[in-house]
């Protein structure tokens, strides 16, 4: 069974100490948002309090949607970012495909983990996958690294942090995009594009509990503090709403666009969306116990990950044909500045 498990998975090969190390270490003590540039295969790492910014290389610049190289080995299109529980390290998943046009189709590419070091930008561990992958997260308690094959056979894999060894490989709907958790940490919610499905998993007992019909092509189940996941469809253009006590979709949103990424305000109690393609966000508010769309931020080209500062006031958006970050005041619903980042920027995540 365990040589089953690993073939189905992965060469998981590790390599310390690699394609950074050229790189001069860096050491950041303060509070920063870490961008993804998937084009440039760099990290922008942003000081929340000067928005001075110093990069992290994680490997060889693409082009035209492929790596410029051959070999297996190359970091290619890193695509989102997780920060660690103790805020020590980051894991990034990486495609090494370019997914900022949409993720139907089929990719033959190999995806690969990264584990960074979040003071020094040291590249710790890389793990090589089969298949592409969306994203690679941790566990609510750290212990393990959680990712997805994007394959019509859809597999979640968990992965321990420590050794970056295989130890479960999860059954889950077809073409699978990101992995996500709830904010309870009892489940692990996978977003099945092919399947217009999410499968819940018990984050204990590695098993898939429901399976939860949404819209058309969900990218992700973005996890809101408020007891409730945001489904983005992509080509349903909609928002699911899933009530992790329930389990079960309360509320659709139809959009009218085509959803980047859904985020969860909790201090304003607003659900945002950017819109993909073009150069906004737009905020939601609770009406009659449902979501109303209630105005829109201007951003840049492409907007799409969205992230919040620790007590809110603060939106971060990546811009990604502008290069850049749009800075956002949370409760004026006003662009602060653009920070300039790399090519394609992606995911984003804030370290206090």
């Amino acid at each position: 069974m365990k040589k089953s498990i690993i073939s189905l998975a992965l060469m998981a090969i590790i390599l310390s100490c690699s394609t950074n190390d050229m790189q001069p270490l860096l050491n950041i003590t303060t509070p920063s948002a870490y961008v993804i540039n998937g084009e440039s295969t760099t990290i922008s790492v942003i000081d929340l309090a000067t928005y001075n910014t110093n990069t992290i290389k994680l490997g060889s610049t693409a082009s035209g949607g492929h790596s410029s190289h051959n070999s297996s080995d190359e970091i290619v299109f890193p695509h989102h970012i997780y920060l660690s529980p103790d805020g020590t390290k980051l894991s990034i998943g990486v495609p090494g495909v370019d997914l900022t046009e949409g993720h139907s189709g089929t990719h033959e590419t190999q995806g690969k983990i990264l584990i960074v070091d979040a003071k020094t930008g040291q590249i710790l561990s890389k793990t090589s996958l089969e298949k592409p992958n969306h994203n690679s997260i941790f566990s609510p308690d750290g212990k393990e690294i959680w990712t997805t094959l994007m394959q019509h056979d859809g597999k979640t894999l968990v992965f321990d942090a420590q050794t970056m060894t295989l130890k479960n490989t999860i059954s889950v709907g077809n073409d699978p995009a990101e992995v996500t958790f709830s904010a309870n940490g009892k489940y692990a919610f996978t977003a099945n594009g092919g399947s217009n499905s999410v499968s819940v998993i018990d984050i204990q007992t590695k098993k898939v509990i429901k399976t939860i019909t949404v819209g058309a092509e969900p990218v992700g189940a973005w996890t809101g503090v408020d007891g409730n996941m945001y489904v983005d469809n992509e080509v349903g253009q909609s928002v699911s709403i899933i009530n992790i006590d329930k389990l079960e979709v309360t509320e659709t949103i139809d959009l009218g666009f085509t959803p980047g990424y859904v985020a969860y305000n909790q201090a304003l109690n607003e659900m945002w969306v950017s819109n993909a393609g073009q150069s906004f966000v737009y905020y939601f508010v609770k009406e009659n116990n449902k979501w109303k769309k209630a105005g829109s931020i201007q951003t840049g080209l492409d907007a799409h990950a969205i992230a919040f500062s620790n007590d809110w006031k603060t939106g971060y958006v990546t811009n990604q044909k502008n290069l850049t970050v749009s800075i956002i005041d949370a409760a004026n619903h006003k662009k602060i500045k653009d920070i300039q980042v790399g090519q394609k920027p992606n995911g984003i995540v804030i370290k206090n």
